[in-house]
């Protein structure tokens, strides 16, 4: 997502580290009360945005996790492995939200890379954590999975679509959601796109490890005409991704973007919302010491106002 203007830019990518391990079963029926996922800044790169800040978080991802009852971490760019790991242990749940960052170089990839390290490790050894990408971060977990960069032009710039669902569709994301949601889901145009790239249903099958590792919930029809992933999966892990954006259609209301803000498109932001807080209240990550767990959530930090220089109503900058 480019920042103030809502469109995900993607640059060259490197590989990264082997992903498939053998796995264990991963322990079911936990239930936390208090959640706690974490979001990873990003990185400034609009210039309108410059003064306030070198990494930030629009303020609708934050809502976002808190209507669907679980706090926020902020996760800055600057600390060491030592210190990721220590956070990774008191976390119930990572979000990597949308950008525009050099997904080879850029610090926002070397710390995505150490979290889903860690959660793969975790998720083998039956200690259940989910991820969720979101656009951008949605097309870093397939560079991720597939050790390479395999993303390619497919623009949806600054528009709703509906969802071209595949057989998988009735999978644990959309499990127990309405008839009429889904139905409406397939027909009206609830899904917010922003973005220039994304993962071709080509490039996936041509994959064996994004196929051995995702399956594909939907589809959508790029500008150019090309088929683009919209919608996936972990078949083993409790990983997720959507090129689209559920955020918006509760949380940002900028007139000149085409924010779905339907009440289907609102129920649809707010069970995925849900159901990704669900997941994480599954995993028993804690703070050893609870006294240190308020100083540690986004409530140290004060959200400003960008309407007037962004398509964001309110960011946090760190």
């Amino acid at each position: 997502m480019r920042l103030g203007s809502f469109v995900c830019v993607l640059f060259v990518c490197g590989c990264f580290g082997p992903h498939l391990t053998k796995q264990t079963p991963l322990k079911k029926n936990i239930v936390n009360d208090r959640p706690v996922v974490g979001i990873l800044t990003q990185i400034v790169s609009d210039a309108a945005m410059k003064p306030y800040g070198s990494t930030y978080i629009p303020a609708s991802y934050v809502k976002y996790i808190e209507s669907a009852g679980s706090r926020v971490m902020p996760i800055k760019l600057t600390l060491t492995t030592a210190e990721y790991e220590n956070i990774f242990r008191r976390i119930n749940g990572l979000l990597l939200i949308g950008g525009a960052v050099d997904l080879e170089t850029s610090d926002f990839a070397r710390v995505s890379k150490i979290f889903y390290q860690l959660a793969l490790k975790a998720n083998d050894a039956g200690d259940f954590f989910p991820i969720w990408g979101t656009c951008l971060g949605m097309q870093l977990l397939t560079v991720l999975v597939a050790e390479q960069n395999l993303l390619t032009t497919a623009t949806a710039e600054n528009v709703a679509l509906p969802l071209n669902l595949t057989p998988a569709y009735s999978s644990r994301m959309f499990e127990g959601f309405p008839t009429d949601l889904m139905k409406a889901l397939q027909r009206e145009p609830l899904t917010g796109n922003f973005h220039h790239y994304g993962l071709t249903v080509k490039a996936f099958k041509q994959n064996e490890k994004l196929q051995g590792f995702f399956s594909v919930m939907s589809t959508n029809i790029a500008e150019n005409g090309v088929r683009f992933l919209s919608t996936i999966e972990g078949k083993r892990y409790p990983f997720y991704g959507v090129q689209w954006h559920p955020e918006v259609n509760r949380f940002q209301w900028d007139s000149t973007w085409n924010f779905p803000h339907s009440p289907r498109a609102v129920q649809l932001s707010l069970l995925l919302a849900e159901f990704f807080i669900n997941e994480g209240r599954k995993s028993l990550h804690d703070f050893d010491d609870s006294k240190e767990e308020p100083f540690a959530l986004i409530y140290n930090y004060t959200p400003i106002f960008a309407g007037n220089f962004s398509g964001y109503e309110q960011i946090y900058f760190f």
